[in-house]
């Protein structure tokens, strides 16, 4: 019997269908052994030597292939060639007790039939120095984890996490929104109008004055946009120049991970998580090859096929030879193809897939390879002056002279313009000035971050997609409406801190530098101990000195946003255990031992930062609570915010607040959701039945309309009347209410951990 051990079910599952019956396929689920969760599992005075131990999950699957292993005759290792594939396959071959029999390793880049026979003809050596480069990695990261998080937990916040490239990210996003916050806005207008000749309308934008180009921001107010509009009132409009020019616009290059994931998000709206979760199950059902490479490599065989394709699907024309791409990618070491289709003749139309998701994926795969190997495409890109007075209106459009890779890889198209000539007369419509505002640079997208992270040279395929995931699980960053990433108030502080006392972790330079390094242990050229012991030695005598300086008052500083007129007091914003918020005056340790009655706070609202939030904002959220007026029966109405959200209060009357702010909720809004509440109320307490005396309690049995739907009740039991059940509540009787509350009585009770 032949073994072969692979990564993932789904993996096993496809590759089973291409061997014969010789062969055992099983999968690992993932890693088999990795550092312990309870401690650091580093003995760095030992050299830094792992402690690996089997995870808990793995257990019974680490059972299930050591007893494959024993009756196997040949054992293949048919993980990944990445890093931690490589790592999976050593880690394997050490805890299988393998060593005396014919263990291979073997590799491939897509899963079809003549790659996973032609891996099996030509299998290697296990590479120990990809391994290396994975624990170096792995064990870097495990220091700084083990060593700086708690370092923030003790300082700034329990549950904070640091990570080599992670705080990285968070310092890019943090300094984006910055630059946002101190970006000044400034107003301009331009002066717009529809053109018509032959039918034909298109539109046209004042370009120059006195053949004088204009800049963005040279009309800045409205008396200069409209004295423009009043000038050009009844004026006639006549072709002063015309200009063509023929455009190549090349076929674009094959996809790598980060491109992918830009594309993706770009025109599918998917994250990089999405992306590379639905990019795992291509390949792994065979349809894509390998999904986190550098390279821009395509297969010959590939390449010849797309030949064949092209020559029958479009014709001669867009089947003009094979394209070849060279990786430009500093430190391209994950695999040795791009991301593309295994089989070219399977087009979108053909692929099947009750995924939509993958379908949507696939079809971009597909189209953006096939795109790579067809001919340029030439376009016309015609500019038009138009000119009234003093006053020239420019006009842009293009036409398609050969759509070449456009055919299947669309690219948004100007507008296509009406033949023009010198001094044709052309009419117009409404001179329209409209108004605008500079924008700051935008945040990042999921597409956006992973280009920056790519051109700095930081992180890997594999790690892009985890790092955006974890900076958004680790509370430090959100996303914004419009699926871009914005820092939360803890970003600011932790950035601060790790910029100020802890340069290296989130250095561009250095973290750039470490990944270079990396792929030095897995060339050959480092040991991977001495990458380990350069980058711990500083860092944790940097982390014990400033363990001993720096105390949480120096770190979680508080702002004095200014003052409030009606109390003297100032109004402080800063962070606490639950996110930032403002605090009217100041509550001092000394005040909390005498017991002193905490100021009066509020939390700041989404997208409000510490940094940022006016006086007038802070005021704002220190209303509550509010005295919104009276009910008729002369009761106070108060608006508040509780800890199951805001809420209204009259008396002993309460209503929940879902869609109003209860900061300007109306009196009458308020009224009609008091009378509302009670009404409510008073339904949920009187009861739907009365079914006489239960022989055990003794009292009455009653069903009743509960907050989760009707119950039948004794006064101490209950038992919900819910579609398990089976019955509506008008149908049970006496008899089957005793019957239920006594069933119930005798099970027991459950109780819940606190967390």
């Amino acid at each position: 019997m032949k073994l072969v051990i692979v990564e993932s079910p789904t993996k096993a599952k496809t590759i089973t269908k291409f061997l014969n019956k010789d062969y055992v396929i099983e999968s690992s689920f993932g890693h088999v052994r990795d550092l312990p969760k309870s401690k650091i599992g580093v003995n760095i005075k030992q050299n830094f030597t792992p402690d690996y131990v089997i995870p808990q999950k793995a257990e019974t699957q680490v059972r299930i292939l050591r007893k494959l292993a024993k009756k196997a005759d040949e054992i293949y290792l048919a993980t990944d060639e990445d890093r931690e594939g490589e790592a999976i396959a050593w880690h394997l071959y050490e805890i299988l007790d393998v060593k005396n029999k014919a263990v291979k390793r073997i590799v491939f880049h897509e899963i079809t039939k003549e790659a996973i026979v032609h891996a099996l003809e030509n299998p290697r050596d296990i590479d120990q120095n990809s391994v290396n480069a994975q624990q170096a990695r792995r064990i870097v990261d495990r220091l700084v984890g083990y060593e700086l998080s708690p370092f923030l937990w003790k300082k700034v916040q329990y549950g904070l996490s640091a990570g080599r490239v992670q705080s990285v990210a968070v310092r890019m996003i943090v300094e984006r929104e910055r630059e946002r916050d101190a970006f000044k806005k400034e107003e301009y207008w331009t002066i717009e109008t529809d053109f018509e000749k032959n039918k034909i309308k298109f539109p046209g934008k004042l370009n120059a004055i006195d053949d004088r180009i204009l800049k963005k921001l040279d009309i800045k107010n409205e008396p200069t946009a409209q004295k423009i509009v009043n000038d050009l009132k009844n004026a006639d409009f006549s072709v002063a120049k015309t200009e063509k020019k023929e455009i190549v616009k090349k076929a674009p290059a094959p996809l790598t991970t980060s491109t992918l994931q830009i594309e993706a998000n770009n025109q599918l709206g998917f994250s990089a998580k999405q992306t590379m979760v639905l990019a795992q199950k291509l390949y792994e059902t065979g349809k894509i090859t390998y999904m986190r490479t550098d390279s821009l490599n395509l297969a010959q065989t590939f390449l010849a096929n797309t030949q064949k394709f092209l020559q029958k699907s479009f014709g001669p024309q867009y089947a003009t030879g094979s394209r070849v791409y060279k990786t430009k990618s500093k430190g391209a070491q994950e695999a040795h193809e791009a991301i593309r289709p295994t089989d070219v003749n399977v087009t979108p139309q053909t692929f099947k897939s009750r995924d939509n998701g993958q379908k949507r994926l696939y079809d971009l795969i597909w189209r953006r390879t096939v795109a790579t190997q067809m001919p340029n495409a030439i376009l016309e890109r015609t500019t038009v002056d138009l000119k009234a007075k003093n006053y020239t209106f420019r006009a842009n459009g293009s036409n398609v002279l050969f759509d070449g890779f456009m055919k299947v890889y669309h690219s948004a198209q100007d507008k296509i313009l009406p033949a023009l000539a010198e001094g044709d007369a052309v009419a117009h419509q409404e001179i329209i000035p409209a108004k605008h505002f500079t924008e700051p640079t935008a945040r990042y997208s999921d597409a956006t971050l992973v280009k920056a992270l790519e051109e700095y040279g930081i992180g890997r395929p594999s790690t892009y997609a985890p790092t955006i995931s974890t900076v958004i699980s680790r509370g430090y960053v959100e996303r914004d409406q419009n699926k871009k990433l914005y820092p939360l108030a803890i970003a600011y502080i932790v950035n601060d801190l790790l910029f100020e006392h802890f340069e290296r972790i989130v250095d561009f330079e250095f973290t750039a530098k470490m990944e270079k390094d990396l792929d030095g242990v897995e060339s050959g050229q480092q040991n991977w101990t001495k990458l380990v012991e350069n980058f711990y030695t500083p860092f944790h005598e940097n982390l014990t000195n400033k363990d001993s300086l720096l105390n949480k008052g120096d770190i979680m500083k508080e702002r004095v946003v200014g003052k409030d007129l009606e109390s003297g007091k100032n109004i402080i914003v800063k962070n606490g255990r639950f996110g930032p918020f403002v605090q009217l005056g100041e509550w001092s340790a000394e005040d909390k031992k005498a017991k002193l009655p905490k100021p009066k706070s509020a939390s700041l609202f989404k997208g409000q930062s510490i940094e940022t939030i006016t006086l007038e904002e802070a005021k704002h959220l220190l209303i509550l609570p509010r005295k919104v007026g009276k009910r008729e029966n002369g009761d106070e109405i108060l608006a508040d915010d509780g800890r199951f959200g805001p809420y209204l209060r009259a008396g002993n009357v309460t209503a929940s607040l879902k869609n109003q702010d209860p900061r300007t909720i109306s009196l009458s809004e308020a009224k009609t959701l008091l009378t509302e509440s009670e009404e409510k109320k008073k339904k949920l307490a009187t009861p739907l039945a009365e079914l006489g005396e239960d022989p055990n309690s003794k009292q009455k049995i009653l069903i009743k309309n509960g907050r989760f739907g009707p119950y039948i009740t004794d006064g101490v039991t209950n038992v919900s009347i819910n579609k398990k059940l089976g019955i509506a509540p008008e149908k049970i009787t006496t008899t089957m209410a005793v019957e239920l509350l006594a069933k119930k009585r005798k099970q027991k009770k459950r109780f819940y951990a606190k967390t």
